[in-house]
């Protein structure tokens, strides 16, 4: 079994899969609505030439997400 990490831990290419979200307030509500919960798969497709924010391919949408953001959703790397 893999240790739970954030999602700024994944690499470009990789893929990990949902397990909670620490954030509160309008932005839990915002990275739930764009399709971060529990059991989501979630790819890593690449990332600013400065590293942040990352692009994220989730439920067929690509997203970016600031690192300060994404170090509140905790994955499963796959």
């Amino acid at each position: 079994m893999n240790v739970p990490k954030s999602l700024n831990a994944l690499t470009v290419g990789g893929r990990g899969r949902v397990l909670s979200l620490s954030s509160s307030g309008r932005m839990r509500r915002r990275l739930m609505d764009l399709g971060l919960i529990p059991g989501v798969k979630i790819d890593c497709v690449g990332r600013s030439p400065l590293g942040d924010p990352a692009a994220y391919s989730v439920l067929g949408a690509v997203i970016a997400i600031r690192d300060c953001d994404a170090q509140t959703v905790l994955i499963e790397i796959e």
